[in-house]
This record gives C-alpha cells, sequence and structure tokens, in this order.
C-alpha cells in the first residue's frame, strides 16, 4: 500500500505541477513538435532533437520489461506502455503503483516476447541513445536549452519526464531480475541500473535471458 501511495503521489505531484506551475505555453511549440517529428531540425537545438528521440527511444526501453512483466500482472501493461510513447512518465507511474511484485513468470513465451528480451533489440537501442546523447551534447547550445527550459512549457515537462523515466528503471530492473531467477546472482546489474539512462542500456545488453521454464503453457497449470 506504501507503493502506491507514493507512486500516485509523485504521479500527482507531476500532474499537478504540469498543469498549474510549469512555464506558460510557447505559441511556436505545435510548429516545434511537427518539425521535431517529421525530421526538420535545421535551426533546432541539438539538445532539443537529441531529448526529443531520446524520449521515443525511453519508453521502449521499458517495453522490453514491461510487456514480459504485464503477463502476470492483474492488469495489462500494454495500454501503458503504448501510452508511454506519447506522454512518458505520465503514463507509467499508474502502472507503478497498481502492479505487483513479481519472482515468476507462467505464460506462452510469444514471438514479441522473445523480440524485446532479444540482445539483438537491446544493442540496436542502445546505439541509438548513445549516438543521440553524443550528437545533443557535442552540439547542443546548453545557454539557449536552459532558456527554453525556463520559458516553454514543452521542453521544461519534457525534459523532467526524461529525468523521472531515467530514475524509475531500477524500480523495474529488480523485478525482472527475479523474473530471469538472477536477483541475487546479477545483483551487479541493478546497482549499475542506478547511472541514468547509461545503467539502463548496460543491463538490457547484459541481462540473461528469461529461461524457458518459466514460460509455461497456460493449458498445463
Amino acid at each position: 500500500m506504501t507503493k502506491k501511495i507514493i507512486f500516485f503521489g509523485i504521479w500527482l505531484i507531476f500532474l499537478t505541477y504540469g498543469f498549474f506551475f510549469s512555464p506558460a505555453d510557447d505559441p511556436e511549440t505545435l510548429n516545434l513538435i511537427i518539425n521535431l517529428s517529421s525530421g526538420k531540425v535545421e535551426g533546432i537545438n541539438p539538445l532539443i532533437v537529441s531529448l526529443f528521440n531520446l524520449m521515443g527511444i525511453l519508453p521502449m526501453l521499458y517495453a522490453t520489461m514491461l510487456i514480459i512483466d504485464g503477463k502476470g500482472q492483474k492488469i495489462n501493461s500494454a495500454p501503458f506502455v503504448v501510452a508511454s510513447f506519447f506522454v512518458g512518465a505520465f503514463a507509467l507511474l499508474p502502472y507503478f503503483a497498481l502492479r505487483e511484485s513479481q519472482d515468476n513468470f507462467t505464460g506462452e513465451k510469444t514471438k514479441l516476447i522473445k523480440f524485446l528480451d532479444s540482445r539483438f533489440l537491446a544493442i540496436i537501442l542502445s546505439i541509438g541513445a548513445i549516438i543521440l546523447l553524443f550528437f545533443g551534447l557535442t552540439n547542443g547550445n546548453f545557454s539557449d536549452f536552459i532558456y527554453q527550459w525556463q520559458n516553454s512549457k514543452f521542453i521544461n515537462i519534457m525534459s523532467l519526464d526524461f529525468f523521472c523515466l531515467c530514475l524509475l528503471f531500477p524500480i523495474i530492473i529488480k523485478d525482472d531480475l527475479a523474473l530471469r531467477s538472477q536477483e541475487n546472482q546479477h545483483n551487479w546489474l541493478w546497482w549499475i541500473s542506478f547511472i541514468p539512462l547509461l545503467g539502463a542500456l548496460v543491463y538490457l545488453c547484459a541481462r540473461p535471458p528469461l529461461k524457458a521454464g518459466y514460460f509455461q503453457s497456460q493449458d498445463q497449470n
């Protein structure tokens, strides 16, 4: 119950901040989103370009764990994961509040789960994230970014959303290790996950594969 209160509390704080305390809307926000979405990034601060695209990769990183996690929950994780591609942590925090910790999984190891669990996908996502980080940090204008963070609701909330998603990783990673019956043998992976974003990338590339024994057909139970 304490966990539920904490996550719902954080969610309500974010909602309250987003609606009432974040900077005012920038009239150019819609055009900025359209240009970023369509790849028309000329003249846009590379830090913002990088951040916007990382906010597409981060939900995919969560999907590689939460779709599997949701198979053992009373609630379906898929709607929350899909919504996170649009509103980030605002969608995932309610799921974290409603889900229960679990240490084993019974279900079918579908093609989707095999894909999400694959090291190939983890490596591709890691390469994409590292390229975006390098691009933004080496080419970005930090003074301009700070100014826009202070004056644009979109940039302000997107930045806070990014850090929130980075900081939530250790919570789900601990249970993801338990599903693989590796919470003790690979405890170092959990500690590494506390490094924002990079720790999650290391975890996804190094985590042990799901053991077939956990994925028994529902008809056999």
